[in-house]
């Protein structure tokens, strides 16, 4: 990373997101972007991802999110800003 601000999302996928290779994808997709963090299924079916970056890492993978996996059926996403942690990495979370 650069000297460039790192910014924390907390974001929330609906729709058809489990069963697709939505967090594996996401997690090559993080790696390909430059982003930290972590994505986990939900009970009620929903993907939370929390990731760290500069602003233009986040815009890119969350611009990526917004379609996911070839499976994946997004009708929902929620972004949000969160407090900076300093994840290390991109892991999978069960």
């Amino acid at each position: 990373m650069t000297n460039q601000p790192v910014f924390h999302k907390n974001i929330r996928i609906s729709g058809r997101v489990q069963g697709v290779g939505f967090r594996y994808s996401a997690r090559s997709m993080a790696a390909f972007y430059g982003v930290k963090g972590f994505v986990r299924n939900l009970p009620n079916g929903d993907v939370y991802l929390e990731v760290e970056g500069e602003s233009n890492q986040l815009e890119d993978f969350i611009q990526w999110c917004r379609q996911g996996p070839p499976r994946a059926k997004i009708s929902f996403m929620d972004v949000y800003d969160g407090e900076v942690v300093g994840f290390g990495g991109f892991e999978v979370r069960s």
